[in-house]
């Protein structure tokens, strides 16, 4: 399962070394020089995580921060700062970030860091698509007629349906039978979900209509 994530600093070589080393650790890798261009990225792109320099020309990483969360967005962001010391830790952090990485650093230890604060994120119902509910470590199928049953899941089948709705849109590969049975038993309750193949990458669940216009066959 691939996650996507939004590098926002100004010192081009950092920039492009922390890109390389993560699209090696199989994250799919977006980049800004500064915090405006950053912001247009999420304006357009939702991304699970983001690694945010403190100190930048134009906005700084936590006035940024700050605004960012201000506004709603509760995306993970590790702060990377040369500012060292407790004080500037506890600044960072009470501020909204969910990390904070001091300069230098090690690859890898980014890479588990950033790891644990995605796994920390929790489904969001709002952002799932209408008829589909997780509680409780439980997906719940709804229909039309908010008659809602504990969607039966095997192991493999679960896996893939978290991936492929963290985010929703996110593209996750799977043996070709597990993702046929996962569709089967959503499209038996709903018609305005499916999962499609993306050739060469995976599969991707998809909206196709809204839930509320199914039809019932006396109504053909």
């Amino acid at each position: 399962m691939n996650k996507t994530i939004l590098i926002i600093d100004d010192d081009d070589i950092l920039r492009k070394t922390l890109a390389h080393g993560l699209r090696n650790e199989n994250f799919y890798v977006l980049t800004a020089n500064s915090a405006e261009t950053g912001q247009e990225i999420l304006d357009k792109i939702k991304v699970d995580a983001i690694v945010l320099d403190r100190m930048m020309t134009g906005q700084d990483g936590l006035s940024f921060l700050k605004k960012m969360r201000q506004n709603g967005n509760n995306t993970p962001v590790i702060m990377l700062t040369a500012m060292t010391g407790p004080e500037n830790t506890i600044d960072g952090l009470s501020n909204g970030a969910d990390d904070y990485l001091a300069k230098p650093f090690q690859l890898k230890e980014l890479v588990l860091r950033l790891n644990n604060i995605i796994k920390k994120q929790p489904i969001t119902n709002s952002q799932l698509p209408k008829g589909l509910t997780f509680i409780d470590d439980e997906f719940f199928l709804t229909d039309k007629n908010n008659d809602a049953k504990v969607l039966a899941l095997s192991g493999e089948e679960k896996k893939l349906l978290l991936a492929l709705i963290s985010p929703v849109g996110n593209i996750s590969s799977a043996a070709p039978m597990v993702a046929k049975r996962l569709r089967n038993k959503i499209n038996i309750v709903l018609s305005n979900i499916d999962i499609i193949t993306v050739r060469g990458r995976g599969y991707k669940l998809i909206e196709t209509q809204p839930a509320d216009t199914n039809i019932d066959e006396g109504q053909k």
